[in-house]
């Protein structure tokens, strides 16, 4: 999908009307419309076929059909990315085994709205602009009815979807090979928390120490790297000044806080400190990879993901001539090709990969290595 050329269509369902209107009117800009909205799972059904929108916000608490039983009836037969929406207390768990793109609580009070919706608005790009790989079956007898709502038409094929990641085996044996001493850096913004945790759940439990900078508020970063924690082999969490940095860490740069790779006579540890913005922001992944070219050099790997703008591009090309390995995501595959387009105009990245080959891309490198040749392959 070009976000330039094709707005995204989105069907937002809520009970309140109120806050139908506000998300409408905080929602819509250059990149999505909303084509619709509905107050309940019935009136949603049927814009739903008759307006085939992108990417749909959902209430959870809504009379008639609670938003999980819709979506979970939906999915069997329409998948559609969904984001949820709650002002009460739910297991996350629940909201994803239903088949959710992602989840969000609705903001307490009116100053939180603005926040809320920017965060949304990222979420309904990623959602619509996730490439998944899709393994249709037809169903033999489909359902003509679901729980009172008339089921959409039974010629659609049921579907099951899994994201696209190489095989746990084939990055834990390359992986494992990889020698003592080595970094992996990562960094992205716009799309980039689905596209991070696709390359990280790449990486098997004894993965070289991963540094990462993701483009994300305060508060966000804790949350993210606990989501990260729990799905991850690798054991995640947000950097803390002075974290000493093992096999099997992967560091995600804190919100407000400039993280940079240190080393001393006892090995890696990381620097987490307040700082002014670097290339526009802070966290800053020019940053990152600065200190890790001057720390690591050619024992360090560099990933530049999804992401507006051109911060991390002057970064990874000073990793690139440390001798360190470096890879951009392709354009094919990134939300928005910013930071990696600027990195391969300098000549930073040594190759481009799409995204569901990075992470095996870095864990075959650090068992292989690579020469003057491979960084000069442009």
């Amino acid at each position: 999908m070009s976000m330039a050329r094709n707005k995204i269509k989105l069907l937002v369902v809520d009970d309140s009307r109120m806050f139908r209107e506000s998300l409408k009117s905080n929602l819509e800009n250059d990149n999505i419309t909303v084509v619709g909205t509905a107050s309940d799972a019935f009136e949603a059904k049927d814009m739903i076929m008759e307006l085939s929108p992108d990417v749909m916000v959902l209430d959870i608490q809504m009379p008639k059909m609670d938003g999980i039983t819709f979506l979970r009836r939906l999915m069997e037969q329409y998948p559609l990315p969904c984001i949820m929406i709650t002002s009460s207390t739910i297991d996350e768990r629940e909201v994803v085994d239903a088949g959710a793109a992602g989840f969000m609580r609705k903001p307490k009070t009116p100053q939180e709205m603005h926040t809320f919706c920017s965060v949304l608005g990222t979420k309904i790009i990623i959602a619509a602009s996730n490439k998944m790989r899709y393994t249709r079956k037809q169903s033999s007898s489909p359902d003509t009815s679901v729980d009172g709502v008339a089921s959409l038409p039974g010629t659609l094929p049921k579907v099951k979807y899994t994201p696209e990641l190489p095989t746990k085996e084939a990055a834990a044996g390359a992986a494992a090979k990889g020698r003592e001493g080595f970094v992996v850096a990562l960094g992205a913004s716009t799309g980039g928390t689905d596209a991070l945790e696709c390359v990280i759940k790449a990486f098997p439990a004894d993965m070289p120490p991963v540094v990462v900078v993701q483009h994300m508020p305060p508060v966000f970063t804790k949350m993210y790297a606990e989501r990260l924690n729990k799905s991850c082999a690798v054991n995640v969490r947000e950097a803390v000044n002075g974290d000493r940095l093992k096999c099997g860490d992967c560091i995600i740069g804190a919100g407000g806080y400039h993280l940079e790779l240190k080393k001393d006579a006892n090995g890696y540890y990381i620097s987490s400190k307040l700082g002014e913005k670097v290339s526009g922001h802070c966290p800053s992944v020019d940053v990152l990879f600065s200190s890790v070219a001057d720390t690591a050099g050619k024992k360090a790997i560099g990933a530049l993901l999804t992401g507006m703008g051109a911060d991390g591009a002057k970064g990874l090309l000073k990793m690139h001539k440390a001798g360190a390995y470096t890879i951009g995501q392709n354009k094919e595959t990134c939300i928005v090709y910013g930071m990696p387009m600027e990195a391969y105009k300098l000549g930073a990245c040594a190759e481009q990969q799409a995204l569901d080959k990075v992470g095996e891309t870095i864990c075959r490198r650090l068992a292989a290595g690579w020469t003057d040749k491979d960084l000069n392959n442009k």
